[in-house]
């Protein structure tokens, strides 16, 4: 219920993104920016897992950083809803905008690390009888649920998508924050009827726990200070952390298994270092193409259906597959796939609706049909290996270190967002520039993770 409502928090997606637009006044590349700093908390899990593994807070180890994960959330979308009813103004509504979506992004990681330690929790490693089951068994039901896991994730944003369109066209922006406050009340109901079997608790290792607080500190130093390229250096720092305190946990798994590890990480790093085109899409789309808040309300759901199914009906394959098999052909299908969206791009919707009736809206679903399953799909191999070899008394550390790991390629993406949109720049109702922008986001994103695959692919089996 944890991963469910995280998916549900999508809810407030499409009401947030025409806010943004809207209401404030940062451009496509300063969101950028800002979606490098919402994506650090993320790459420091290992404090949070190292808390969740060793830290007590009345006597819980798991739910209660649930409730604390769940009050951040509703605290973040009670500011969004104050500065979008105007009734909060004590600092300009972009600096709002800016901590409460940290906010929500703390609680939300905070809230994953306990569920990926549960996610190891809720399989017995027991019989009904008290006798001790077979690993291999035990290691199909860890991968197993890292698939449920994926599938209640979809099913949150399937569920809600449709909705947010809806809500965000119907109510007031700030409305539509407020009936987000259900979200986090589905998460603590998961946590406090969960049945687990967790480790006993460990000492706190300090190294990892200080360490990672020392690199917090020095990152909130960075962002409130004007030193020049902050963003590229808290991203340095942070691949040098994660890769120091990574190879300290798994400085006790043999040689070969971590090989096969570190091989699969850094392809799937390159995987998701990929950029994305950036807000400047979306504004086109609603500037250029028409799309209101009901019509990605549609395409929200539609993509989150097919996400669903093609994760029912191909994770099990998958996770039967080698990593670099798996990843080349979703690299390869993802840009071939991606075609219809650079249509839209160089308005080639215009000549299509003449020609044979298909306009930028029946594009705009093909394209959403196209590439929706492919987030989802690339993740699975890391996460059933992730599961599978997670060492027990370092479950939650473990899960956050890795998770920060690949996290770190979400900033990498960021950063490269930020760079592209600073040299094709589009603006609100100045699209000129879009077009190239759109094609190189695919030239990179086709080269990257195939340069990878080719070097490290043989690693990895």
């Amino acid at each position: 219920m944890i991963y469910f409502a995280y998916g549900a928090l999508g809810i407030t997606a499409i009401a947030d993104s025409f806010w943004v637009k809207n209401g404030l006044t940062l451009s496509a590349a300063q969101l950028a920016q800002i979606g490098v700093w919402l994506t650090l908390p993320w790459t420091i899990k290992m404090v949070f897992g190292e808390l969740v593994d060793t830290v007590p807070v009345f006597g819980s180890r798991r739910r209660i950083y649930v409730l604390i994960g769940a009050a951040l959330v509703a605290t973040s979308l009670l500011i969004l809803a104050g500065a979008a009813a105007k009734l909060i103004t004590f600092a300009k509504p972009e600096t709002i905008y800016f901590l409460a979506s940290l906010m929500t992004v703390i609680g939300v990681v905070l809230q994953d690390v306990v569920a990926d330690a549960m996610s190891t929790e809720v399989v017995p490693h027991f019989d009904d009888e008290g006798k001790p089951r077979e690993q291999a068994e035990i290691d199909r039901d860890l991968g197993m649920v890292q698939v449920l896991g994926r599938l209640s994730l979809s099913l949150g944003v399937f569920l809600t998508a449709g909705l947010a369109g809806w809500l965000a066209q119907s109510l007031p922006y700030a409305t539509v924050f407020l009936i987000g406050l259900l979200v986090p009340l589905i998460s603590v109901t998961g946590a406090l009827t969960v049945r687990l079997e967790p480790g006993e608790c460990r000492p706190t290792d300090w190294r990892i726990l200080g360490g990672g607080l020392v690199f917090g500190a020095t990152v909130v130093i960075l962002g409130v200070s004007d030193t020049p390229f902050k963003e590229e250096i808290v991203f340095m720092i942070s691949m040098a952390v994660v890769i120091l305190m990574l190879a300290r946990i798994t400085s006790e798994i043999e040689a070969v298994t971590k090989q096969r590890i570190i091989s699969a990480a850094i392809l799937i790093f390159a995987f998701r270092a990929t950029p994305s085109v950036g807000s400047g899409f979306q504004w086109y789309s609603i500037d250029r193409l028409g799309f209101d808040e009901a019509f990605f309300g549609t395409l929200g759901q539609f993509g989150a259906l097919i996400a669903l199914l093609a994760t029912w009906l191909f994770a099990d394959a998958i996770t039967r597959q080698p990593v670099a098999r798996v990843l080349f052909w979703l690299t390869v299908l993802g840009t071939v796939l991606a075609i219809p969206g650079l249509l839209l791009a160089f308005d080639v919707h215009h000549w299509t609706e003449r020609m044979v009736g298909v306009g930028a809206r029946a594009i705009a679903v093909i394209d959403t049909a196209a590439t929706s399953p492919f987030a989802q799909l690339g993740i699975i191999p890391l996460l059933t290996l992730t599961a599978i070899y997670a060492p027990r008394d370092h479950r939650a550390t473990w899960f956050a270190l890795m998770g920060s790991l690949m996290n770190l390629a979400l900033v990498a993406g960021q950063l490269l967002t930020k760079y592209l949109n600073e040299i094709y720049v589009v603006e609100r109702g100045s699209y000129g520039q879009l077009p190239a922008l759109v094609v190189a986001v695919a030239v990179i994103g086709l080269v990257l993770p195939l340069t990878a695959i080719l070097g490290l692919g043989r690693r990895v089996r």
